[in-house]
């Protein structure tokens, strides 16, 4: 199975998830966004239901795109748990630096009297 985030982070299927958050769309509708062929945007759509951030349907001879609520809060939520972690680390590392500082001196700044 192909890995979410890197599915999600190709420049051509994050446009098609900006696309689809407006609601449901043809291929058709979704292929005049983009200098690529229609048939480019069909294998982008399809990986993209795959690791279940799309939803399709057929209906007569059009297939209708639409985003997956679950697809789309897995994807949240893994995107959350990379910030939360960076965040945890930046957090650390400034502590660590902070502890590494000497102490502020107590001597008088420029301008101040003693």
């Amino acid at each position: 199975m192909q890995d979410l985030l890197e599915v999600a982070a190709e420049p051509n299927r994050r446009r098609l998830l900006q696309l689809l958050g407006s609601g449901e769309c043809t291929v058709s509708q979704l292929a005049e966004h983009f200098t690529v062929s229609r048939s480019a945007i069909s294998q982008h759509l399809l990986l993209l239901c795959e690791v279940g951030l799309l939803d399709a349907r057929k209906q007569g001879r059009s297939r209708y795109y639409s985003l997956n609520t679950t697809g789309v809060l897995r994807l949240k939520a893994l995107l959350d748990s990379f910030w939360n972690n960076e965040l945890d680390l930046l957090v650390a590392e400034a502590k660590q630096l902070a502890a590494e500082l000497p102490a502020p001196s107590a001597t008088p700044r420029d301008g101040e009297s003693s």
